[in-house]
């Protein structure tokens, strides 16, 4: 039997007296790509540092990739957790073209320096030809639009070849119609998953974002779960509303769930 790839039993974090995460319990099974859903100061954010090593927990249990925290090297298990977020893209070099972006990302660097490998650039220029953006390969950092940037930190994640890849509300900042066009990305990276697509997290508060791929939902509320489980049970009105804190209704629209507020 496979392991699960996530596997979180009663995990508390508490800093300064104030309880941030409160009896986590969540469980990540291979094949299930997830969105954790909440409003701002759910606990997202604390979640994600606790996933990743960053924020050292309380209490509880927390295994990732077959590994224990406290007990397993937590820096070298990061090399396998890709995550695309808004601080990885700010440090980004300007002048950096997309190729040597998506480079960096096997040697964890940041502004890639050296002479590249011939294996890596044919490994490369495969990533960008997967995620539809070979015709970024000479471009440089500053003249791509975010929805190329955040294609190309995709590019970036997957040269590490993750087997977890988290996109940390990665449509923040970009335009409507950029927004659109990423979604439809990511979907179909979800959808037409194969041996080199990892596990996807997609975190976010926008409902609209949750595009089809994602087969399970975690919802968080004040640093609980408030429910966890397959999409078609978690995204309902009910549970959204008691997300929110508002009345609100899911209605449908071109195929996609979006949120009205009552």
């Amino acid at each position: 039997m496979k392991k699960p790839v996530l596997s979180i039993t009663d995990l508390t974090l508490v800093r300064e007296g104030n309880s941030i995460l409160n009896g986590i319990d969540w469980r990540v099974e291979p094949g299930e790509h997830w969105v954790i859903l909440g409003a701002n100061g759910s606990g997202k954010t604390s979640l994600l540092s606790a996933l990743t090593g960053y924020a050292t927990p309380t209490g509880g249990e927390l295994d990732v990739l077959g590994q224990r925290y406290g007990a397993s090297n937590w820096p070298e298990l990061r090399k396998q957790i890709g995550i695309v977020s808004s601080a990885v893209r700010q440090q980004m070099a300007d002048a950096e073209p997309a190729l040597l972006s998506v480079i960096s990302g096997k040697y964890a660097m940041i502004d890639y320096w050296g002479r590249v490998k011939s294996a890596d650039r044919e490994e490369a220029l495969g990533i960008l030809r997967q995620i539809d953006a070979l015709h970024l390969v000479d471009r440089p950092w500053r003249v791509l639009s975010q929805g190329e940037r955040q294609r190309v930190l995709i590019g970036r994640a997957l040269m590490a070849h993750p087997r977890l890849l988290i996109l940390d509300e990665p449509c923040a900042g970009l335009d409507p119609v950029a927004r659109e066009h990423f979604l439809q990305f990511v979907s179909h990276l979800a959808i037409h998953r194969g041996p080199a697509i990892p596990t996807l997290i997609l975190v976010t508060h926008h409902v609209e974002e949750i595009v089809e791929g994602f087969s399970h939902i975690l919802a968080l509320k004040a640093g609980r779960v408030l429910a966890a489980g397959k999409r078609a049970t978690i995204l309902k009105s009910a549970t959204l509303s008691e997300i929110f804190g508002k009345p609100v209704r899911l209605v449908r629209r071109n195929g996609r769930t979006a949120l009205l507020v009552d």
